[in-house]
Order: C-alpha cells, then sequence, then structure tokens
C-alpha cells in the first residue's frame, strides 16, 4: 500500500472505464439527477456495502451508515439525511439494515469497552436492557445476533416515529419502513417482516416483527439443547 494510495487512484479509473464501457453515456446521465427510491440506513461496518447487496448503481440508492444501524432522535445528521431523502428526492422506501455478527452490537451486549463509541452504542445497550430476559434465556452462540434484530427492529421504529416520516404520512406521501438484516455467512438479506406506511400501523407492525424474532430464536436455543437423536442399533 502506497503512502499516497495510487492503487486506489487506479482501481477508480478502471471502475469508470469498465463501466463506461457497459453502459455507455452512464456518467453523462448521472449528473443530471440522482432519483433514488430507496434510502438505505445501514452500519458502517465495510463488510457491508449496499448497493452491491442490492445490485443497484451508483443514483439508486441513496444510503447513511453509522455504527450499529442507529436511528438516534436526538442525531442531526441522520435526521437530515431522512428529510433531505423523504422532503427532496421523494423516495418511498426508508430500510434499515443490520447485519449478523455485528461488532459494535457484540460490544453493546457484552459491556465491551472501545472509547468514545461506548457513548454511541448506549443506544444499542437500551435495547439490550428493554429485551435483557429474553436474551439471557438464549444460547450464549445466539444472542449477539438476536440483539443484531432486536435493534433493528428498534431502529425502524424509530424512523416510523421521526417528524419527518409521520408529516409525510399525514400529507399522504407514500413512504414505506422496513427492517432487514444481512448474513455475513452467505450474503443473504432478511426481511423482519417489520413494514409500515402509516402511523396507525407502527405499534402493531413492531410487536407482530417482535414476536417473530422471539420466536425464532427460541426455537434454535430449543434445538441447540435437544438431545442428539438415539443412533440406530446396529444390526448383529
Amino acid at each position: 500500500m502506497s503512502i499516497d494510495l495510487q492503487e486506489l487512484f487506479q482501481k477508480n479509473r478502471d471502475w469508470a472505464a469498465d463501466t463506461e464501457s457497459r453502459e455507455p453515456g452512464f456518467f453523462t446521465r448521472l449528473i443530471q439527477q440522482q432519483s433514488p427510491q430507496y434510502l438505505w440506513i445501514g452500519c458502517a461496518d465495510s463488510r457491508v456495502p449496499a448497493n452491491d447487496l442490492v445490485g443497484l448503481l451508483p443514483g439508486e440508492l441513496f444510503v447513511h451508515r453509522n455504527v450499529a444501524n442507529l436511528l438516534v432522535h436526538s442525531d442531526l445528521n441522520a435526521l437530515s439525511v431522512i428529510q433531505y431523502a423523504v422532503d427532496l428526492l421523494q423516495v418511498s422506501h426508508i430500510i434499515v439494515v443490520g447485519h449478523s455478527n455485528c461488532g459494535g452490537v457484540r460490544a453493546a451486549m457484552t459491556n465491551q469497552r472501545a472509547g468514545l463509541v461506548d457513548n454511541w452504542l448506549r443506544h444499542v445497550q437500551d435495547v439490550r436492557d428493554a429485551h435483557d430476559g429474553f436474551l439471557a434465556g438464549l444460547h450464549d452462540s445466539l444472542r449477539v445476533n438476536a440483539l443484531v434484530e432486536l435493534n433493528v427492529l428498534a431502529q425502524a421504529r424509530n424512523v416510523c416515529h421521526t417528524t419527518v416520516v409521520h408529516d409525510a404520512w399525514q400529507r399522504g406521501q407514500q413512504v414505506v419502513v422496513h427492517g432487514w438484516v444481512y448474513g455475513l455467512h452467505n450474503g443473504l438479506l432478511e426481511d423482519l417482516k417489520i413494514t409500515v406506511d402509516s402511523a396507525d400501523q407502527v405499534g402493531l407492525a413492531f410487536d407482530t416483527a417482535l414476536a417473530l424474532v422471539k420466536q425464532r430464536y427460541r426455537q434454535q436455543h430449543a434445538a441447540l439443547l435437544a438431545p442428539p437423536a438415539a443412533s440406530a442399533q446396529a444390526e448383529v
């Protein structure tokens, strides 16, 4: 790796040339406008490249990322992104996306100290504490990913409670909020079944999705504890 990172500039030139070769005029069209239909609120983890996961080109996905994919009501950065996406870009879908084995969620789950980010992760610990009995009852190997999904549901609900989304719904604008999780182990996205397009759906959608997550992890816990099937007796 060079000090001035010339290798990245070369990769950029290669990518631009390849893109223009595959789609002549792509960059000329791109400068005219961006009109994405989706806002992706995801984790800053370098293993989760938003556009690549859903096969969308530049200009087709508006992206905001932070540690542990949080939407905090006092975070003017995230709120400004939502406002710009909804009011100016007129996106139709806001997708909160967590991922398996998230380092931020793991740190929050285990009280691992990392410095300034500990204050940010306090929001994930609030989710953990709200479900401490459920999480404590799970096998150790399941707790982090369970909290990943609980956190996605909590942040999707937070998106629904923002003034920007509420105002959009009140004026009849279509904005649908989703909660997904990405599996680092298989590259697949999973819908956590929280899909909300009006203020009066928020509570029921959250409760239903929460029940499904807890049911699935209780089943996985039971499967891990189940005794192995008795082996067949050897033939005489």
